[in-house]
């Protein structure tokens, strides 16, 4: 089983973002981080399990923690309606982030993935540490 913690942040919204995960394989732990100018905190929470996944495609197991409702409902939840519907909200407009919204559906289609919510600043050592690396992510842009 991977687990893998994964935070977005955002200096502005929009503004200058970091993303950040932390994935724990085997008691070895790796953490990646990158950052986007002119972007959203949607969009940093996004690329940050899609940057995780794409490094360790080839495993089954996986845990994914996030402390963003949008991205667990997101995926876990809204996105069957989105496709049904053309990619439209319940509200008939135009999913925002679609492009990364298709990258995370394939990669949650391909690979056993389980979402878990985190409660944030609540004290959970790997998503108090990963929101630390996503806004020094995005300080990096300042």
């Amino acid at each position: 089983m991977i687990k893998i913690y994964t935070d977005g942040s955002c200096l502005n919204n929009p503004g200058n973002g970091g993303w950040a995960a932390i994935i724990i394989k085997n008691d070895e732990i790796t953490e990646i981080s990158g950052n986007e100018k002119n972007t959203t905190n949607n969009r940093m929470e996004l690329l940050a399990p899609i940057s995780a996944l794409n490094k360790i495609r080839d495993e089954l197991d996986i845990e994914i923690y996030t402390d963003s409702k949008y991205v667990k409902q997101g995926i876990t939840e809204w996105i069957n309606n989105w496709k049904t519907n053309g990619w439209k909200t319940s509200k008939k407009e135009d999913v925002k982030n679609k492009d990364l919204w298709t990258q995370l559906d394939i990669l949650n289609n391909s690979l056993n993935i389980q979402w878990k919510w985190v409660k944030a600043h609540a004290g959970d050592e790997f998503n108090e540490k990963v929101d630390l690396l996503a806004k020094k992510a995005a300080e990096k842009l300042e």
